[in-house]
């Protein structure tokens, strides 16, 4: 198996060495992850109420089976144009903090496993909205897959954005 090869995660794509399992989603085309472990819920559409003076890239807060989640639209989050009124997205529900959070992206793919191995540190040409939330890097036959660092993609100005 070469180190760009991904394989959908289960006994017969788990491979021999230690893996790493990633939700994989698309925003303006380009492929990230998120470490599965952090996903809750994934969710095609949700009526999301909008705050008011909240940033831009709080979408607003929406109910999940009793608990009230932060919407966060991660294109604007990592200074890319808004998506249009007509695409809504989908949203991948993570926890951070013991607080969960929808983060609103193109589309959600598979769940990929990846050899821990063939992991890399972001390199110095990835985009810099990019790199600013990058834990690191996958390199894929198809494309580069940026793995998200959660934590930081959460934090406004060094404060953890919290669910009301």
């Amino acid at each position: 198996m070469s180190r760009s090869d991904a394989k959908p995660a289960g006994p017969e794509g788990a491979g021999f060495g230690h893996s790493e399992d990633f939700v994989s989603f698309t925003i303006a085309g380009q492929l990230f992850g998120i470490p599965v472990l952090k996903v809750q819920d994934v969710l095609a559409s949700y009526k999301i109420t909008r705050i008011p003076l909240a940033p831009a890239e709080i979408m607003g807060q929406l109910n999940l089976r009793g608990r009230v989640v932060t919407a966060i639209d991660i294109r604007r989050r990592i200074g890319l144009s808004p998506r249009g009124n007509d695409d809504k997205g989908m949203s991948i529900v993570v926890e951070n903090d013991h607080e969960l959070y929808s983060l609103v992206v193109d589309s959600v793919g598979e769940v990929l496993s990846l050899s821990s191995t063939a992991f890399e540190t972001s390199p110095p040409t990835l985009d810099p909205s990019f790199r600013n939330y990058a834990a690191g890097v996958y390199r894929l036959d198809h494309g580069l897959l940026v793995v998200l660092d959660v934590a930081s993609l959460l934090s406004f100005g060094g404060i953890a954005v919290a669910a009301a």
